[in-house]
């Protein structure tokens, strides 16, 4: 898949599973969840992680499929977002809490099946939502979680759900332009701040 973004059509496709880790130690435990699973399952692992270092146990461990992580507790907003884009909600989160804002980042680790339970919960308990896809915006993953809280949370929000994702055209090739198609954490503080301002 290289530059292009192709999970949610992989997503798409029933009887498959599609998961997409954050950190080493979610690497491995998936990677051995999808060989023992029954069930085809694509690994995507996003290119801006090679460098992500952390303590991966030696034995052997899976983490399971369809099941998100919480990796940062709060009560203002919720922050979901999927493999490299989970560390930067974390590190715009850390932006937010020094402006007085507490946020909740939840790393989906599985976009097939999606984890509605824990993300129908933290959007029940912050009422407001920003869903952050390494994605195109049209058709993908952000639209498929807001769809998903709209009709499970609706009455819980206090905002209209906002979503941040890739432009609907082609990945650049070249460094200016990818600083300006690419997500990081300064996009995802700034439109949580946004939020909160609303």
């Amino acid at each position: 898949q290289h530059s292009q973004s192709i999970h949610a059509m992989f997503a798409h496709v029933p009887g498959l599973k599609v998961v997409m880790p954050s950190t080493p130690y979610d690497a491995k435990g998936l990677m051995i969840a999808a060989i023992k699973d029954n069930n085809p399952v694509i690994f995507i692992d996003e290119r801006w992680l090679y460098n992500e270092t952390g303590f991966v146990p030696e034995e052997l461990y899976s983490v399971p499929i369809g099941k998100a992580a919480i990796r940062k507790e709060g009560k203002d907003i919720t922050i979901i977002a999927s493999s490299f884009l989970s560390n930067q909600a974390v590190k715009a989160a850390l932006l937010l809490d020094k402006r007085g804002i507490d946020a909740e980042v939840i790393d989906l680790r599985s976009i097939k099946p999606i984890d509605e339970t824990t993300i129908v919960e933290s959007v029940t308990k912050t009422g407001r939502l920003l869903v952050v896809d390494g994605g195109w915006r049209s058709f993908g993953v952000s639209a498929e979680i807001a769809a998903t809280i709209s009709e499970k949370a609706f009455d819980k929000l206090k905002l209209p759900i906002k979503r941040l994702a890739l432009p609907d055209i082609p990945a650049p090739m070249s460094r200016p332009l990818e600083n300006k198609y690419y997500l990081s954490y300064n996009d995802i503080f700034i439109e949580a701040q946004k939020l909160l301002e609303t």
